[in-house]
């Protein structure tokens, strides 16, 4: 059974970092890109980051590029997100998923998703 777990999330002042993890089981994903995505409530989902199957390509929501870094190790089937000079617009319950088809910052094109984890930024 294919599974992804999320951690990392917490309660932070702005300004300040996380570093979110997606671990992957039940099968490999190295040959797949690996999206972020968030939702605030109210809000539906939006697109935050994705990284090709390599690390070689990384891609990022206007709100959050130069503040925030994907990357990925294979050989340990993890997606990381490092999230730099948070803002309280940051908070979300912030997801990580498998590319399946379409472009990679639709929610639409993602075939498993984790259960997420939640980020709470205070001014």
């Amino acid at each position: 059974q294919v599974q992804l777990v999320e951690s990392g999330g917490g309660l932070v002042q702005a300004g300040g970092s996380l570093r979110l993890s997606c671990a992957a089981s039940g099968r490999t994903f190295s040959g797949y890109t690996m999206g972020w995505f968030r939702q605030a409530p109210g809000k539906e989902r939006e697109f935050v980051s994705a990284i090709d199957w390599s690390g070689g390509s990384t891609y990022y929501a206007d709100s959050v590029k130069g503040r925030f870094t994907i990357s990925r190790d294979n050989a340990k089937n993890t997606v990381y997100l490092q999230m730099n000079s948070l803002k309280p617009e940051d908070t979300a319950v912030y997801y990580c998923a498998v590319h399946h088809v379409g472009f990679y910052y639709s929610p639409s094109g993602y075939r498993y998703w984790g259960q997420g984890t939640q980020v709470t930024v205070s001014s």
